[in-house]
């Protein structure tokens, strides 16, 4: 199975590195220069955020 691509918008992976503190490493080095705990920690954030988005629209009818 190949790797999914395009997921996260760069700028919502820009917002996620600047709120995580790794948004100067990325800028000098592009996302390849990341720690995988940064990673990890970015992926986790975006969780997070996803659901409490779904959690404030309430119930579907």
């Amino acid at each position: 199975m190949g790797r999914r691509r395009g997921i996260m918008s760069n700028r919502f992976k820009e917002e996620l590195a600047k709120e995580l503190g790794f948004y100067d490493v990325v800028q000098k080095e592009g996302w390849g220069g990341i720690k995988a705990k940064d990673a990890g920690n970015m992926v986790k954030r975006a969780v997070e955020l996803a659901q409490e988005h779904l959690a404030n629209q309430g119930p579907r009818v």
